[in-house]
């Protein structure tokens, strides 16, 4: 999976474009909801990897890390709250595609 992928999805299903916020990170961007502005997503290259950040349920969160490879804690986040998705690896592409649905819904307030 990659970028222009999951930016084409974001843009399709939620009308959202990516925002470029730092300066001394150009490629991290930020997915946000147009009225309260809260982020539901995080698209940043780590040491060479995509990485997606996303809002999961507490509960969710360890059986996740410990069923796929590819979801670790949050990076630079809250990691009881937010997870991962390495999506430059081979991944469940429904899975991705369900925990951003759920980060979408669980920032909309």
């Amino acid at each position: 999976m990659d970028r222009k992928e999951i930016f084409k999805y974001i843009k399709e299903k939620y009308n959202i474009e990516p925002e470029y916020l730092w300066e001394d990170t150009p490629d991290f961007a930020v997915f946000r909801h147009q009225k309260s502005r809260k982020w539901f997503g995080i698209i940043m290259n780590v040491n060479g990897e995509e990485y997606f950040n996303v809002k999961t349920d507490p509960n969710y969160s360890d059986l996740l890390r410990n069923s796929y490879d590819y979801i670790i804690p949050a990076y630079h986040m809250n990691k009881e709250h937010w997870n991962t998705i390495i999506v430059s690896r081979k991944i469940d592409k429904d899975l991705f595609f369900e925990l951003l649905e759920q980060s979408f819904e669980l920032t909309k307030k």
